[in-house]
């Protein structure tokens, strides 16, 4: 079982947002299934447009969200946060000083403390680079349990930016998540989700936080993989080790006169492979000239990692 609660706030008294209803609206939606269409999350939608979010209500879900055993118990909240002496806050409707919402603390504390498998909390609101380091120790450390990963839109002590009614982090975060960061089996996991919005968002803007304690491999999402499951299995059936070269010659290539059926076939799939960053020619620039110039292929970095996987079964 895998859960999570989606929660957008805009209309704050005298402070009110624009764009966090739609970001949460976005995130169920490409949460609740994969790609193809089967079931992903199941979600619990909080909105500031159907509901008062309050302090109390929201820590209950909250605490609901972490309850039980599920596979995977994630949050994501798109709002004000706040930092005081106290810690940081994501901020609830009926905030007042000395009482501004949740303490990201609390929040920590319920997630180390859950039976939940994996527990992920995003936060799109400013300061939530403080979720995860609690105000005990001033902030300085992470103090994740097995299992918890936090990935917040900015540092403890920036602010998080709106941008044609959509927070920017939660824009990247569901280009990511619609595939823009996927491995090549199709899975979407939380670090490269991290890498994928550190790189769009680059050194001079707000800096994404990712913080982890896992000792398994998550899938937020599977999207269709960039290349079909079958042909990159085959890549043990191309390379016999890791580090060998494939000798190319022009029967390879399907525009010459001397082309074989059965080459042309290995060598469109050695194409894809080389497409996805699998494989590179050896001494030419392109696959092509490869063949005609009876030069070789072999195993990129990437390629040797799943030339691995699929030797151990792990594809």
């Amino acid at each position: 079982m895998r859960k999570a609660l989606i929660v957008g706030i805009d209309n704050y008294p005298s402070c009110p947002l624009s764009g966090c209803v739609n970001d949460a609206t976005e995130m169920k939606s490409v949460l609740e299934r994969n790609s193809d269409g089967s079931p992903n999350f199941s979600v619990k939608l909080m909105t500031s447009n159907d509901l008062t979010i309050t302090r109390s209500n929201l820590k209950q879900e909250i605490e609901s969200l972490f309850d039980g055993d599920p596979d995977i118990a994630l949050l994501f909240f798109a709002g004000h946060g706040t930092v005081s002496s106290y810690g940081g806050h994501i901020v609830t409707t009926d905030f007042k000083k000395y009482d501004e919402g949740v303490s990201m603390d609390d929040i920590l504390n319920l997630a180390n403390k859950s039976k939940a498998k994996s527990r992920i909390v995003i936060l799109d609101c400013c300061y939530s680079g403080n979720m995860g380091s609690p105000n005990l120790t001033d902030g300085k450390y992470a103090e994740l349990a097995d299992g918890v990963t936090v990935l917040t839109a900015c540092r403890s002590t920036e602010t998080s930016s709106e941008q044609n009614g959509q927070g920017v982090f939660t824009s990247l975060l569901i280009d990511a998540l619609q595939g823009g960061c996927s491995d090549l089996t199709g899975n979407i996991s939380p670090g490269s989700v991290y890498a994928y919005v550190d790189r769009a968002l680059g050194p001079w803007a707000q800096r994404p936080v990712f913080k982890t304690n896992v000792s398994r491999f998550v899938s937020l999402r599977s999207v269709a993989p960039p290349i079909e499951t079958a042909i990159l299995r085959n890549i043990t059936k191309h390379f016999a080790s890791a580090y060998d070269d494939f000798k190319l010659d022009p029967s390879f290539e399907d525009t010459e006169a001397d082309a074989k059926a059965e080459n042309v076939k290995v060598f469109k799939e050695l194409q894809k492979m080389e497409g996805v960053g699998l494989v590179k020619p050896v001494g030419e620039e392109h696959m092509y000239y490869a063949a005609l110039n009876r030069k070789s292929c072999k195993l990129t970095a990437l390629g040797m990692q799943y030339w691995n996987l699929v030797t151990s079964g792990n594809i």
